[in-house]
Order: C-alpha cells, then sequence, then structure tokens
C-alpha cells in the first residue's frame, strides 16, 4: 500500500504561483488624465450627435448633462457588448457604441420624462 503525505500547511505561507505576467507597461500621470479628458469630449460629442438623432422635447440641456449623457451612453454600450460578446474584459465602446449607448438612454430618459 503507497501511502502520500498531506500537505498541511496553510496557503497563506506558501508562495503564490501564477501564470499571469506583470504589465509591461504602466501610463503615466499624464497619460490618465489625457485619457479621462479624451473620453469627456468623446462623452460630450458623442452627447451632442445623440440629441440630435433622436426626436422628442424631453432632452437634458447644458453642456454637462450632455457630457454626461455620451459617457454614460459609452459606459452603458460597453456593458451591453460585453453581455452579449462583441467586447472582451479589456475592450470598451468606440465612439459609433457610445452614440448608439446614448441615444438608447436618452429614449429611455424620453419615456420616463413623458410618464412624470
Amino acid at each position: 500500500m503507497l501511502v502520500t503525505r498531506l500537505d498541511l500547511t496553510p496557503s497563506f505561507t506558501k508562495p503564490l504561483q501564477s501564470n499571469i505576467s506583470p504589465p509591461t507597461y504602466l501610463p503615466t500621470h499624464k497619460e490618465r488624465c489625457m485619457g479621462i479628458v479624451w473620453s469627456i469630449l468623446i462623452g460630450f460629442f458623442a452627447g451632442l450627435i445623440a440629441r440630435w438623432i433622436t426626436p422628442g422635447d424631453h432632452k437634458p440641456r447644458g453642456f454637462i448633462l450632455t457630457t454626461v449623457l455620451g459617457i454614460v451612453g459609452a459606459v452603458f454600450a460597453t456593458w451591453l457588448g460585453r453581455q452579449i460578446g462583441w467586447y472582451g474584459p479589456g475592450d470598451g465602446a468606440q465612439f459609433i457604441g457610445a452614440i448608439v449607448g446614448a441615444v438608447i438612454i436618452l429614449l429611455a430618459w424620453g419615456q420616463l420624462a413623458r410618464r412624470v
């Protein structure tokens, strides 16, 4: 009969073994800030185009609400694309996806504003 020895050492004392290599490139502070500024600009233009495409009077007004509409539309399009399988874990919606997401959000906004 072959008897094997059980390993009863706690897992926190064992070294971590991972097949994932560390990232080779980390963005600088300036690049991260420019990414945020770029997202705001894309969100603003996506919100403008979505407001222009969507019919109806119940639309948010102003620069900030238009920008928020575009950014939320891009986030919604990214989420929807990942659920459908179009985007992977690191991918996001591009400009057209942000416009489509913003139009969907704007149509939902119009329905809610009409009921209130």
